[in-house]
């Protein structure tokens, strides 16, 4: 699934606060000649560290960038950012992405999770949107039955889209309503089921056994569902983002990540940092309001996005 040439601009612009930020520090690092090695390396681990990249992260890709650079007497800005460019791109690929899981033999499920104000239900929304566009029929389910006002508001979507929503009742079992929606998209010959679920942040042994539970009833209605089981994340939250990941990916089977509002956060090197912590791909970001504002995450243009204008420079 590649990105639309029509939206690449849109896509740059996600990402605008964090080239403001992460860029122009990277600009003043690399163009300041007066610095000796050693001051250059620590003056780029805090600059890494600032953009949300993290300790751990920020250390292994200071330490790949001086085992690259290291025979090197001189250096150009150009040069410099370069060697970074190809050293994010090492430690984001050292686990190689797996590709979005597709049922051959029925309905795709798709089982959202995340914590509330991750903008998940919205999130949830501009998938199917997407998926229409791709000629696919599309379902939605809305299990977040906790969150007063979720289901209504995964509906107001529906109808805007005009597909179905399969609904509960309030405090009902989110897994009963994820049986209903599995029952209705083998019925209906749907191509793509996208499950909302509760974002509620229980102790870790409820989350557990809550997220548990839906997966075995979907499991048992749809054979391997839910296909794909991916996270939420506000890339505000930046290191808090990650800490989300890390938790989630140890109680449920996740195989991916949506960084969402992106065009209103600098902390962008978080992608990078979630990547080389928990191996997880960043399937999607979302970057507005609009049901069109979801793009498949690119890691070229990302990294062009960021230091893109520093790396082609004269």
């Amino acid at each position: 699934m590649g990105l639309f040439s029509k939206d690449k601009n849109k896509y740059l612009h996600g990402f605008a606060k964090t080239n403001d930020s992460l860029g122009k520090k990277l600009r003043f690092v690399t163009e300041n000649k007066k610095q000796n090695k050693e001051d250059f390396m620590e003056q780029l681990m805090v600059t890494l560290i600032e953009a949300d990249i993290g300790y751990q992260t920020s250390e292994l890709i200071c330490d790949k960038f001086f085992e690259t650079c290291q025979n090197y007497y001189y250096l150009f800005a150009k040069d410099i950012m370069n060697f970074l460019g190809q050293t994010f791109r090492e430690v984001y690929f050292e686990k190689p992405d797996e590709d979005i899981v597709y049922n051959e033999n029925g309905p795709t499920v798709i089982l959202m999770v995340g914590v509330n104000g991750s903008g998940k239900t919205s999130t949830c929304a501009k998938l199917a949107n997407r998926y229409l566009t791709e000629g696919k029929k599309v379902a939605l389910v809305a299990a977040d039955t906790f969150r007063a006002g979720a289901m209504q508001q995964l509906k107001e979507w529906a109808m805007r889209l005009d597909i179905p929503c399969i609904m509960g009742k309030d405090n009902e079992d989110p897994s009963s309503v994820l049986v209903k929606g599995c029952r209705f998209a083998k019925d209906n010959s749907t191509d793509i089921l996208i499950c909302d679920t509760a974002g509620r942040l229980q102790n870790k042994i409820n989350l557990m056994a809550e997220l548990e539970k839906m997966t075995r009833v979907i499991g048992k209605e749809i054979p391997g569902a839910p296909h794909n089981t991916w996270l939420a994340l506000d890339a505000n939250t930046g290191q808090n983002g990650l800490s989300q990941a890390q938790l989630f990916n140890e109680i449920s089977d996740l195989n991916g990540i949506i960084l969402t509002k992106m065009d209103g956060t600098s902390k962008g090197g978080i992608i990078i940092a979630i990547k080389h912590m928990t191996g997880l791909p960043v399937r999607y970001i979302t970057v507005g309001e609009g049901l069109d504002d979801i793009q498949d995450f690119d890691f070229d243009l990302y990294l062009d996005s960021i230091i893109g204008d520093l790396a082609h420079a004269s």
